[in-house]
């Protein structure tokens, strides 16, 4: 190809092979002047290709250079198999090891996927049931609202967000309610940059994100310190929920509203466990998620009556996902966009992201293992694409409970 573009002449091939090596040394200086002059803003994710070279490595990063590949690699092991084998995830086995080992599965799936879903997503880091006329961002707030307005959270009072990411959804509360909120994530890099965001939105004096395991929330609070609680789509992660909400119930006033959507499969629509189709969708969706392992709604509602609350009300938020009244909640991870954000999330847009991603770990920008990182996020969507459409499986199943 060389020759026929320059000819014979080895002078000409050495100044290709020159201007090659200038423009990526040239490429590298100018996205390591980005990554060293990256600032999180509260009011906006990060920029579509000059904050990409902050991906996974940042001033506010825990993982260190080596420790993305690392990560990535022991997370993998979590899940050997996954992928190549229908059903090799789902033995007893297996789900028992990832449950023994929730704790650092889940912290490193977070370690290595906050910035991407930041990037592809914003700050809440879940889906929302989607009415024709509303665009995604108004989906994601309504959503939030409705636990809000469920739940009879007031300006008086004090809240628990059990698993809130970098607090995306527990500010839109804050300001929509006026309440004083804490929010518990397990993942260090989580707290520092939600706390982040809340400083920068001036409400970092009613609303605060802190380390810790919802799992052993008594170690965190005293009985009866909250009047209400909420979880979106985070109790997923829990090896038990019967522990977790038990926890709940311990952190709230009696009387007090634990409400939440939570991510399950769905026997009541069409999941059968015996069809290696449904099994291969819902491995597909743990791999990509850092779940121990997919419940069915009767299996949250049961943990909650054992954990000590009397269920109020429960539902598939997205029941209606075909109706002609709604856009599906999957649509917007492989359908139209109509801007920058609506780009990244489409399956067009997440292969550019991982081109891009690809460059910068080529070039020694981002982390080795940062492809690994976007290619199971990448897999994972696909999956959750296929669960949506059979609707054997559900982010938003909505519950409403009370602290006896």
């Amino acid at each position: 190809m060389i020759d026929n573009l320059f000819g014979s002449n080895p002078e000409n091939s050495g100044i290709l092979v020159v201007g090659s090596l200038a423009a990526l040394l040239g490429a590298h200086l100018v996205l390591s002047f980005i990554l060293k002059s990256f600032k999180r803003d509260s009011y906006k994710s990060f920029g579509f290709v000059s904050d990409a070279a902050s991906l996974l490595s940042n001033s506010d990063s825990v993982l260190g250079r080596d420790g993305v590949k690392e990560s990535i690699a022991g997370y993998e092991r979590l899940f050997s198999g996954a992928r190549k084998n229908v059903g090799t995830t789902t033995t007893a086995d297996s789900i028992q090891h990832r449950e023994k080992e929730y704790a650092t599965m889940v912290n490193s799936f977070y370690d290595l996927v906050t910035d991407f879903y930041e990037w592809g997503w914003g700050q809440s880091f879940h889906f929302a049931p989607r009415l024709k006329g509303e665009t995604f961002e108004e989906s994601i707030y309504r959503a939030e609202h409705y636990l809000a307005l469920r739940s009879n959270i007031t300006p008086t009072s004090k809240v628990l967000d059990v698993g809130c990411g970098v607090g995306g959804p527990m500010r839109n509360i804050q300001q929509f309610t006026g309440a004083d909120i804490t929010g518990v994530t397990i993942n260090e890099y989580q707290v520092n940059v939600g706390n982040q965001y809340c400083a920068q939105k001036g409400i970092d004096q009613k609303c605060r994100l802190i380390q810790g395991d919802f799992q052993k929330l008594p170690e965190k609070f005293e009985a009866g310190t909250f009047d209400a609680a909420y979880a979106i789509e985070a109790t997923c992660h829990s090896p038990d929920r019967k522990i977790c909400f038990s926890g709940v119930n311990h952190c709230l006033k009696k009387g007090g509203l634990f409400v939440g959507y939570d991510w399950v499969v769905l026997p009541e629509t069409g999941y059968d466990e015996k069809n290696p189709e449904h099994v291969r969708v819902k491995e597909g969706i743990e791999v990509g998620n850092g779940l121990p392992t997919l419940a069915t709604s009767q299996e949250v509602v049961r943990a909650l009556e054992e954990s000590g609350f009397e269920v109020l009300d429960s539902f598939d938020a997205n029941r209606n996902v075909h109706s002609d009244r709604e856009i599906p909640w999957y649509q917007t991870l492989y359908g139209s966009f109509f801007t920058l954000s609506g780009f990244r999330m489409t399956h067009i847009g997440r292969i550019c992201t991982h081109s891009i991603v690809s460059a910068l770990e080529f070039m020694r920008i981002a982390p080795k293992g940062s492809v690994r990182v976007s290619s199971l996020l990448n897999a994972t969507a696909l999956d959750l694409v296929e669960g949506g459409k059979e609707e054997i499986f559900t982010p938003s199943f909505f519950f409403l409970a009370r602290k006896k």
